[in-house]
């Protein structure tokens, strides 16, 4: 299609060079009263959508993006069934507010096919970057480049992907960014899981026993049960879990109790403090 177009109010690139083209005049309009950036794999949700609504209270421009980023994925199957929506994300993000969606191509992100890539040598080796090798460098390289091409004045992330969240925070602290990483509450289905992209891929069965992740979480904290109790109960029902960890976060260092577990061959992730489990599930 055209590089370039409208969906209703909202501005869509297909390509990154009609981007570049129309981003100057764009920032010299926008960027001293805020533009904030909401970058996403599509297949959105209202966990996306609440991260898009708090960019248009806090900026006065918003733009999305909606890319799937291949060297995040380190099973190249999981990447394959990637679910994609592309429609409804337009309608969905415009209708949260988004005024700029950009839809890069793989060519045009990765001009130098992922030669040069950003690497985190502590945090990035633990919880899921243990299981899933090199998937952090993926994201760290691909939200580095999204940011430049933005460049917005604040971004934000759900705390579902806490350690991703934290792993960004701190990039762009480390890279001297002129930019605001801004962490969201993670949004939850009225059973309490974890929104996510990935929920499409459950069986109706596996859908029903995925809420049993933030039970448990919500569970051990108000009954002082530690991680393990977490894991065992999650194995007891069927669940492939890949760890279930305690880990100081945040600058106050509170421990924060992380779980990635599989139902059939989708992987599911969560977290959770003692004071969000005493919240209670509102």
């Amino acid at each position: 299609g055209r590089a370039c177009h409208m969906t209703g109010k909202m501005k869509v690139y297909r390509n990154l060079s009609a981007w570049f083209e129309d981003r100057g005049a764009i920032l010299k309009k926008h960027r001293e009263r805020g533009i904030g950036f909401v970058p996403t794999m599509g297949a959105l949700h209202d966990g996306h959508l609440s991260l898009i609504r708090q960019a248009k209270a806090q900026n006065e421009l918003v733009i999305a993006s909606i890319f799937v980023n291949p060297t995040q994925f380190n099973n190249p199957d999981d990447y394959a069934k990637y679910p994609s929506t592309l429609e409804a994300d337009l309608r969905l993000a415009e209708s949260a507010g988004c005024d700029v969606m950009l839809l890069p191509s793989k060519e045009d992100v990765y001009p130098d096919q992922y030669r040069y890539r950003v690497s985190e040598s502590e945090f990035s080796k633990i919880l899921c970057g243990a299981h899933r090798p090199g998937h952090f460098d993926g994201v760290l390289t691909i939200v580095l480049k999204l940011f430049q091409i933005s460049q917005a004045s604040r971004s934000y992330f759900g705390q579902k992907d806490y350690q991703q969240l934290e792993l960004i925070r701190s990039m762009a602290k480390a890279f001297f960014l002129d930019l605001e990483v801004i962490g969201l509450p993670t949004v939850r289905e009225a059973d309490g899981l974890a929104m996510s992209s990935r929920n499409l891929r459950l069986t109706p069965e596996d859908r029903k026993k995925a809420a049993m992740i933030s039970q448990l979480l919500r569970q051990s904290f108000t009954e002082h049960k530690s991680a393990g109790f977490v894991a065992s109960e999650l194995s007891k029902h069927g669940f492939r879990v890949d760890y279930v960890e305690d880990h100081p976060t945040g600058p106050s260092a509170e421990l924060r109790r992380f779980v990635a577990a599989f139902l059939g061959d989708v992987r599911l992730i969560d977290n959770m403090s003692a004071p969000e489990a005493a919240r209670g599930t509102t």
